[in-house]
């Protein structure tokens, strides 16, 4: 079968395109699904550029969809021809986190999905939300389940509730539309006019350019007429947390999701204490959130914003889009 394959010292001149062994029949408890597509996150990124050391040969990409082919005895949640999507964390499936590393992330501690075929146990899986595409499906595994997470289940986000999304990739495009669809007013920040043009077609009703507006924190709050936001989602890191800080409410929320300004930094803690805001750390989620996801999707009409789509053997290329930082929402993989 074709695969692409990571090799030592990494970079995206160490992806090769080639062939693998087929991995055969499911055995019991498993399924063998034909994937046909998945998407980038930059997790994924930063194990291709070596930032994230991953074995020698390892097939990356954490997110995975295509159609179940065969299962093994014992498995009844699947049969041959149902469309199915992969899990960030496969052996968390339920209840509160008790992962806190990436040792079975596949395209990182295991073998991720840029390859035909796999055979996986079935609870690594759960059912596609009706109607996607392979493309589509998979961008729920890591971004939008993220997204999710972050103003649901740890938000407990309601009609009504402000939020502050910080910059238009994968998670914040994602959490916009979810919090669109639950009645949330919501606003955004870019350094790009067009961006936030198109984060408004999309319904974000205040939209921030921090490229001209440094202190955009403290215009965000005063947009709530000083009350500040309910929910902020925090992918930035070091650089921005302190204007999330400044923009959040007295005892509101902020979502501690990325590390794009670097991974380390100082945090403002008198003014996190003054503000009585709870901060937390999230990395994706459950099995059984993806599920409660995929049954939210399938009662609205939300489809993910899929920017650009790249054949498997154009790996390397989409990672350099990505790494542009060009897109806005996903960038797919197709075959």
């Amino acid at each position: 079968m074709k695969a692409m394959t990571l090799h030592a010292p990494a970079g995206l001149d160490n992806l090769r395109f080639g062939k693998r062994a087929d991995p055969g029949e499911p055995g019991p408890g498993m399924i063998r699904v034909a994937l046909h597509g998945s998407s980038l996150n930059f997790h994924d990124l930063g194990v291709v550029m070596g930032k994230m050391p991953s074995a020698d040969g390892r097939v990356p990409l954490a997110d995975g969809a295509g159609i179940v082919e065969s299962v093994g005895a014992g498995v009844s949640e699947f049969v041959a021809g149902d469309h199915v999507v992969s899990c960030f964390f496969p052996d968390w499936l339920d209840g509160p986190p008790t992962i806190a590393d990436f040792s079975r992330t596949p395209g990182d501690g295991i073998d991720g999905f840029a390859q035909e075929y796999v055979v996986l146990p079935a609870t690594a899986f759960t059912s596609a939300p009706r109607g996607y595409d392979a493309v589509e499906a998979a961008t729920i595994t890591t971004a939008g389940l993220t997204a999710w997470r972050a103003l649901v289940v740890d938000g407990k986000l309601k009609a009504g509730d402000t939020v502050l999304l910080l910059g238009t990739g994968g998670v914040s495009i994602w959490a916009l539309q979810i919090a669109k669809a639950m009645g949330a007013i919501l606003a955004i920040t870019s350094s790009s006019d067009a961006k936030l043009e198109r984060a408004r077609t999309l319904g974000a009703d205040f939209p921030v350019n921090y490229g001209r507006e440094q202190a955009w924190g403290r215009q965000v709050a005063d947009w709530t007429g000083g009350r500040g936001v309910d929910h902020v989602v925090e992918v930035g890191g070091p650089a921005t947390l302190a204007q999330s800080i400044e923009a959040v409410r007295v005892g509101g929320h902020i979502s501690l999701i990325g590390v794009l300004t670097g991974r380390g930094g100082e945090v403002p803690t008198a003014a996190l204490m003054a503000k009585q805001a709870r901060l937390q750390g999230l990395i994706v989620g459950s099995r059984r959130e993806q599920q409660d996801f995929v049954r939210a999707l399938e009662a609205t009409s939300i489809r993910p914003v899929v920017d650009r789509r790249f054949p498997l053997e154009k790996l390397a290329e989409a990672f350099a889009f990505e790494a542009g930082g060009g897109h806005f929402g996903k960038i797919g993989i197709e075959w």
